[in-house]
């Protein structure tokens, strides 16, 4: 995030409005810290919220499929699985939604980066660790089992590799819808991105729906983890999304991979240039000090005092007394505590220990993300803090016009409300001093995923379960404004 002047000004975000008034009563013991409960609230795209453990089902006979180079190795064994699956999936898709047969992919190839070197679609095995590809001249699916697959299963558990092969498929699917799927030879590689991403999430809906053979799915933890896996392997900040290779950043991925799941396989198809240039967030740096800071702000007093002046700004429309940001140890001496940020209701204060939120808001280390070596001086970002810090405010604003700030659907308000502001920032109009560089909403992301993320907790530090919910109320409040929070969260 950027911090500086700007001419201009827009009108004050228009929050909450028209909620009833709620009776709050506080339940806390004195200094009570809470911990933050999972809670279970609404649904997933029309569905259950589920929890057991995603992945293979036990009883799941063992695939007709073989690959070049294929092992024993879990990671295979769930490759061919997802494989076998994917395909009984476009199976039936393609011949129900695009009016032909799915012609299955010739060809299928595990390799180890790090073991005999060979040749694939015109490259060395030895120069594509960290890969999964679709070769359209060898109409070939590759993946590698070395390095890819196992630090997937790790971070992130088996339905994150049937992710990466399906988003792989979705290309090869691509090939042959041709201009069913508006895809050319002109067509840029961020529309075909944003396609498999989406041809990936109405696969995972498919699953969640108890129609695979192979796998399982859970609407909470494993659709959490596909999204995980996929925001993971996203472009660094500062990208451009017309470059050649461009696959999205972390927001724009996400984005598509729930599109697929609430809307299907033929809602993804339907995605074009023209739709990509209006929401795509992935955008260059504006200048060379932007770029040489990585879009970075210092966590500091002095930076506190512009978010502070820039969330004032944004919810000023709800004539609330808006509470101060007061540097401590982020607990409070009376009630609920959820450091190291807390909302202290009795003095309309949002208490902050900038010392950990310091650490907190040091850059992120993507290439120690995907490579399993992450820096132990890493963090999330400076975004990441800021929006923590917005999360507790917005309670203060919520309290302020009578709104419930306990609860599931309170919880997802204030991940909206968050969206809103950084909407509200990102305007060059909004005569905010502190405003989005690239990657910054990827980095709220990152903190929305978090065990201990209050983005969105309600006033108690108790956050909504599934993850699939918590990020399409950020983004619904970053692409639509504040209207759409107490529209839908109610």
């Amino acid at each position: 995030m950027r911090t500086g002047g700007r001419p201009g000004r827009v009108n004050a975000v228009r929050v909450i409005a028209g909620l009833a008034v709620v009776a709050l009563t506080a339940t806390a013991c004195a200094g009570e810290q809470v911990t933050g409960e999972l809670q279970t609230v609404g649904e997933v795209a029309g569905l259950p919220v589920t929890h057991f453990e995603s992945g293979l089902k036990d009883d799941a006979a063992k695939p007709d499929v073989r690959a070049e180079g294929a092992t024993d190795a879990v990671e295979d064994r769930l490759a061919l699985a997802s494989i076998a699956d994917v395909t009984d999936y476009w199976d039936e898709q393609m011949p129900e939604h695009f009016g032909e047969k799915f012609e299955h992919v010739d060809k299928l190839m595990s390799y180890d980066p790090e073991g005999e070197a060979q040749e694939v679609c015109g490259t060395s095995t030895r120069d594509m660790a960290l890969n999964a590809f679709y070769c359209p001249p060898e109409d070939l699916v590759a993946w590698d089992r070395g390095v890819l697959l196992p630090l997937l299963r790790e971070k992130f558990g088996d339905m994150a590799v049937a992710a990466v092969l399906a988003h792989e498929f979705g290309h090869a699917v691509q090939t042959r819808l041709g201009e069913k799927a508006g895809i050319d030879g002109g067509t840029s590689t961020i529309v075909k991105e944003q396609q498999a991403d989406c041809f990936t999430g109405s696969y995972m809906r498919w699953i969640a729906e108890d129609k695979s053979k192979y796998f399982e799915l859970s609407t909470s933890d494993g659709v959490n983890e596909v999204l995980g896996a996929l925001f993971l392997i996203r472009d660094a900040p500062g990208s451009h999304a017309n470059e050649q290779g461009a696959h999205g950043s972390g927001f724009d991925r996400t984005y598509a991979v729930q599109l697929g799941f609430e809307e299907g396989a033929k809602r993804c198809a339907e995605i074009d240039k023209t739709e990509v240039d209006e929401r795509i967030t992935e955008v260059p740096f504006k200048n060379a000090t932007d770029q040489a800071q990585q879009g970075q702000a210092p966590i500091t007093g002095g930076t506190m005092v512009h978010v502070q002046r820039s969330l004032d700004q944004a919810f000023s429309a709800t004539g609330v007394d808006p509470p101060q940001i007061v540097e401590g140890d982020g607990t409070c001496q009376q009630g609920r505590s959820t450091p190291p940020v807390s909302y202290c209701e009795q003095n309309n204060e949002v208490h902050i220990d900038l010392t950990t939120l310091e650490k907190i808001g040091q850059p992120a280390d993507q290439v120690g993300e995907l490579t399993g070596k992450n820096s132990p001086d890493a963090g999330l970002g400076d975004f990441a803090v800021f929006s923590e810090v917005a999360s507790r405010y917005v309670q203060g604003i919520q309290k302020g016009v009578g709104a419930p700030t306990e609860g599931g659907q309170a919880g997802l308000r204030t991940a909206c409300l968050v969206g809103a502001w950084a909407k509200f920032a990102n305007n060059p109009d909004s005569g905010s001093t502190l405003y989005l560089s690239p990657g910054d909403l990827d980095e709220a992301i990152a903190e929305l995923l978090q065990p201990r993320s209050l983005l969105a907790a309600d006033i108690n530090g108790h956050r909504v379960a599934n993850g699939f919910a918590r990020i399409e109320a950020l983004r619904n409040g970053y692409l639509e404004g504040s209207s759409v929070c107490t529209e839908t969260y109610k």
